[in-house]
């Protein structure tokens, strides 16, 4: 790809983006409120985006509030993930219909829809990325996870707000996104003026943009955006050395510390329920009354759960300090054996919205200063 110079669009440019990708075919989705929270789903033009509001984060706590101006993205991040479109929670795989001619299983067909996500954080880009190696690139390619990817348009945008729980600096995946977009925006409103630095990543992305009414970058604008990442990256609200947990967790196996978090652990499965990596599935099969029509479906499922290690005679991971182990030293140290990566990228979802604010952060924390310096 040939690189660009950074150009500014308005908000009225934003919209433009918006009615372009529309007329495009691809089915748009962003930020948007609902039941007090900031959720992705399908959105009509700039007016369904969270203007003016923020969200308040802490270890089991999430709120919106309002904002003193009219950011259209002046928040972290909310409960869902783009894992939700790539890799639903409920994925029907096939079904089968009995007749007086015979039983005929119909294939579930791939979706003719392509997706635009609008407003993919700088982590989630990194979290579609470590999904990419779990479904694209480990061996085994899933069909349902590329029919969902291939053609996908991603509108990044980089982070001038980090949430209470965000750390995404220690895990180098952010607030800035530097791969993995078609175009990425910095939201500047100064002086009474409401822009966004635009930057493409792709070819398609420079297509789009040139549809787009916009101006070239002035040193005064690129200053500015740089000057908002880095004001981001100042104010994370956790943090968490991360260049030597997997040997530090690996050899912490026994360590007193499972028991004290299993003790507060509900293993309700949340934070894996909100992590934008985590990709336990289970099958489930079902029929009608009638016996005529079988369906076998995928759904999400947990290492939370004493069903998801079952085998015959029992669970592997019966209790609450095995399964919160084995969730931990996954996402921070097996990921890495696994996939050569984190299964971690500093969201911070994970705390939010663990219903006793059990901390991943703080639980490497412990385990570190246990031991002997």
């Amino acid at each position: 790809m040939e690189t660009a110079q950074p150009t500014v669009v308005t908000t009225e440019g934003l919209e433009a983006l918006l009615d372009t990708l529309r007329r495009r075919g691809y089915r748009v989705v962003g930020p948007t409120v609902r039941d007090q929270a900031i959720i992705y789903d399908d959105i009509a033009s700039i007016a369904d985006l969270p203007r003016g509001w923020t969200d308040a984060q802490e270890g089991g706590r999430y709120r919106l509030a309002r904002r003193d101006d009219d950011a259209l993205f002046g928040y972290a991040v909310g409960p869902h993930s783009w894992k939700k479109f790539l890799h639903p929670p409920v994925l029907r795989l096939w079904h089968a219909e009995r007749d007086a001619a015979g039983v005929r299983v119909v294939p579930e067909p791939d979706p003719d829809e392509r997706f635009a996500f609008i407003g993919v954080r700088a982590c989630e880009l990194h979290a579609i990325a470590i999904q990419d190696k779990v479904f694209l690139e480990s061996g085994q390619i899933d069909p349902h996870y590329r029919a969902r990817r291939e053609g996908a348009f991603i509108v990044a945008v980089n982070c001038a707000v980090a949430g209470g729980t965000c750390f995404c600096v220690s895990m180098n995946t952010g607030p800035k996104a530097e791969a993995g977009f078609d175009l990425a925006l910095t939201e500047m409103l100064r002086e009474g003026e409401h822009h966004f630095l635009v930057e493409a990543g792709t070819d398609a992305g420079n297509a789009i943009l040139a549809e787009l009414p916009h101006r070239l970058a002035t040193t005064e604008d690129l200053a500015a955006a740089a000057a908002v990442v880095a004001r981001t990256a100042g104010s994370m609200g956790r943090e968490m050395r991360s260049d030597d947990v997997h040997e530090l967790l690996l050899r912490n196996l026994d360590h007193s510390r499972w028991d004290e978090v299993a003790a507060r652990c509900l293993t309700c499965g949340n934070c894996t329920m909100v992590c934008p990596t985590c990709f336990c599935t289970s099958v489930e099969e079902s029929s009608d009354l009638a016996g005529a029509e079988v369906s076998r479906s995928r759904r999400w499922d947990s290492c939370f759960t004493m069903d998801f290690s079952y085998i015959h005679g029992g669970s592997v991971r019966s209790s609450a300090r095995a399964r919160y182990r084995q969730w931990m030293t996954h996402k921070l140290a097996t990921w890495f054996d696994q996939f050569g990566t984190s299964g971690c990228v500093g969201c911070g979802r994970c705390i939010t919205w663990c219903p006793v604010g059990i901390d991943i952060t703080e639980e490497v924390r412990a385990i570190r200063e246990s031991e002997p310096q």
